[in-house]
């Protein structure tokens, strides 16, 4: 007899019934799936080099084999990295001078490693009937970044359009009302390619549309889904990458943008010709004290994406400071925190799924100095400083699997 199913299905946690009756109270199933979502976003800040003094500064430390093993990510095995994502921030001459001339943590390269494309392994993909790809995106690191992250005017987004919505656009009375428009920020680390970048030639978005596609048609038989998981700046770019896929060609497949830390991404025209794909959604998880989720601002044109919110406040969780900086309000780990012990706006916080309160203070300072867990405790082991044999302290190389290589 083949057994009940008592949950949410698969494709109900994607939004195919756009969440309705599993945020509040939130799902358990829901809620796992949000903290592994998260936990992969995770992923790409551990993992990211970011060191100046080091000559792969703005790649990922490790290596696609053993990634979620040296990430520490729980049930590594369950998952595999297929291709690393390369995003380029342009800046003017201007800009890149001001940048040097006020942060030493700069470096020169624009292109930088920036995310991930993986799947459930065979052994997952079988027992569960489905073949999970992730489009994982990074968030704001660069000093590059941050300039294009300030970019704020709304650029046309005719760039991310089909010929035929061109066209449709094109015969409207009002043209201009009518084209989306998206960050001017977000569409340039999208869509710029950079020719002298180490790691490969093509933008960020040529490599995803073509390393997507060609998952979909490998596993086509596999009942394939795409999710595309970010927070802060990634964030945006899932749901500029997740727009365009279905805008151009993924149609009978579901797309679905799991999100945290939104900013806003584009203006009412972006959002209508978002709500038009029927197999497209987007799950926005937000702080309702982050500032980040307001910026550019209606002011400017812009908009909350189209999707469904799952508002939190970490201000409900009796473990973290009531801080007064914004940053906190910002982080991944708390939001996922809070997560995992969110029972809605009016009930008490209680912790539903076991996850260590220590790992909020990954990269920030927001626990009660109560719990004696360090502020931003993840670093690299000694910084990759390493001693030789003459007693000389050096930088180490890394292990062979983790050179950084040119994608093909």
């Amino acid at each position: 007899m083949a057994a009940t199913q008592t949950g949410p299905t698969w494709s109900e946690l994607l939004g195919s019934n756009n969440w309705e009756g599993l945020l509040d109270p939130l799902d358990l199933d829901l809620r796992r799936l949000i903290l592994r979502s998260g936990d992969l976003i995770q992923a790409t800040y551990d993992a990211f080099n970011n060191d100046q003094n080091s000559k792969y500064c703005g790649s990922s430390r490790y290596g696609k084999s053993s990634f979620f093993q040296k990430v520490m990510l729980e049930n590594a095995s369950d998952y595999k990295v297929l291709f690393f994502l390369y995003g380029t921030a342009r800046v003017s001459v201007p800009q890149a001078f001001l940048l040097h001339s006020l942060s030493r943590e700069c470096w020169d390269r624009e292109s930088n490693w920036i995310g991930y494309i993986a799947v459930t392994s065979d052994e997952v993909s079988r027992a569960s009937g489905r073949r999970e790809i992730f489009v994982v995106w990074r968030g704001t690191t660069t000093s590059y970044e941050w300039i294009n992250v300030f970019g704020a005017a709304p650029a046309s987004a005719e760039v991310l359009l089909s010929s035929e919505t061109i066209k449709e656009i094109s015969s409207s009375d009002d043209d201009d009302d009518e084209m989306p428009k998206v960050m001017n920020g977000w569409l340039t680390i999208y869509t710029s390619d950079n020719q002298n970048s180490p790691f490969t030639k093509t933008s960020a978005r040529t490599q995803v549309l073509k390393k997507v596609n060609e998952l979909l048609k490998l596993y086509k038989d596999e009942n394939p889904s795409v999710v595309v998981l970010g927070h802060s700046l990634g964030a945006s770019l899932s749901i500029v990458s997740a727009f365009d896929l279905v805008e151009n060609g993924v149609k009978n497949v579901p797309v679905t943008a799991i999100v945290l830390g939104s900013p806003q991404v584009g203006n009412k025209a972006f959002n209508e010709r978002l709500k038009k794909f029927s197999n497209m959604k987007v799950l926005h998880i937000r702080n309702v004290i982050d500032l980040i989720t307001r910026y550019p601002g209606g002011l400017l044109g812009y908009v909350d994406t189209a999707g469904t919110e799952l508002k939190i406040d970490t201000r409900k969780s009796p473990s973290l400071k009531e801080s007064k900086n914004p940053g906190d309000w910002h982080n991944l780990q708390a939001m996922l925190h809070v997560v995992a012990g969110w029972n809605g706006a009016k009930e008490e916080f209680e912790m539903k799924v076991k996850r260590s309160v220590a790992l909020v203070n990954k990269s920030c300072e927001f626990l009660k100095e109560e719990y004696l867990v360090p502020g931003s405790w993840w670093v690299e082991k000694n910084k990759s400083m390493v001693r030789r044999d003459d007693g000389e302290w050096v930088l180490a190389s890394p292990d062979e699997e983790d050179l950084p290589a040119p994608e093909e």
